[in-house]
């Protein structure tokens, strides 16, 4: 059998890219959650996503169409990896810190294992086991760890952004199908749509009540910012690299993800990171090693 055959550099980079803006908007969202309502931030955004891609919408020439398969893997990609997963994550940062998110979301590669695991039926290594046991075991501590300044964030909080865990796993997983038969640029303007349909009816309903003048000026620059970021680069990022990495090796890039909402809660939020949080940090993120690097060749 001929040996597993090395990504290319620009689809690492193009990983690693991806989930260090997801990081850094999962931090960020803190202060765009001081002024706007989870529902209408999560409407703004994918509206101002979908002008900005709408040239994307079309299936270009040379693009094949797109399968009942296909439909039903964008539908559930949007549901999971789109929608749910900003609800969840939005107010689980909301009722959390984006240090605890960090630390909660560097479960990620070994969430992505076990779904593997039930619904592709792969097995799980002794390895992986160890990664998903030390990852249980960080945010279990980061959970726990509750001071007067909450920077261990609610259980509320915690449980909501592990929600987000399971859904950014879910999207993975899927994705990996759906890159096999349509382009990254297709992909992430289509599960954009659906997350805005998805959306609406509740957005509508809290821009009727919402005073769009108290929303200070800068903040509409960082909402850009947000929504460029996580609908179109993250997606199509992602997508891209996606194509030429199998699944479980992709899992390792998502150490980008807590490490940079980490570093946006420690640089221009103002959390405080204890010796406890640390060594939850440490469990999650050598669970998430020990679970997705590669094996030896």
């Amino acid at each position: 059998m001929p040996g597993p055959t090395r990504a290319p550099l620009a689809a690492y980079a193009c990983l690693a890219a991806s989930m260090a803006l997801v990081g850094s908007y999962v931090g960020l969202s803190k202060w765009l959650l001081a002024a706007i309502p989870v529902f209408l931030l999560a409407w703004l955004r994918f509206g101002i996503a979908a002008l900005a891609m709408a040239h994307w919408v079309h299936r270009r020439p040379g693009d094949a169409a797109l399968s009942r398969r296909d439909r039903v893997l964008l539908f559930w990609e949007s549901f999971l990896g789109n929608f749910l997963f900003s609800i969840c994550m939005l107010f689980g940062v909301l009722n959390s810190t984006a240090l605890a998110a960090g630390v909660i979301m560097a479960a990620i590669p070994a969430v992505v294992a076990l779904l593997s695991w039930t619904f592709l039926k792969e097995r799980i290594t002794p390895r992986v086991a160890g990664g998903i046991i030390l990852a249980v075991a960080g945010i279990a501590l980061v959970s726990a760890r509750r001071n007067g300044n909450g920077d261990g964030g609610s259980l509320l909080g915690n449980a909501l952004l592990f929600g987000a865990v399971a859904c950014e796993a879910s999207y993975i997983v899927i994705g990996k199908k759906l890159t096999g038969n349509v382009s990254p640029r297709r992909i992430s303007a289509l599960v954009n749509l659906w997350g805005l349909a998805l959306v609406t009816p509740l957005g509508l309903w809290q821009a009727l009540q919402f005073d769009f003048a108290a929303v200070p000026g800068q903040l509409w620059w960082l909402l850009l910012f947000y929504s460029l970021a996580a609908s179109i680069w993250t997606v199509w990022l992602w997508m891209t690299g996606l194509r030429h990495v199998p699944a479980s090796r992709a899992g390792v890039f998502t150490v980008m993800l807590p490490i940079a909402a980490a570093a946006v809660g420690l640089l221009f939020l103002g959390e405080r990171v204890n010796a406890v949080q640390l060594l939850a940090f440490g469990l999650a993120l050598a669970g998430l090693l020990l679970a997705t690097w590669p094996e030896r060749v």
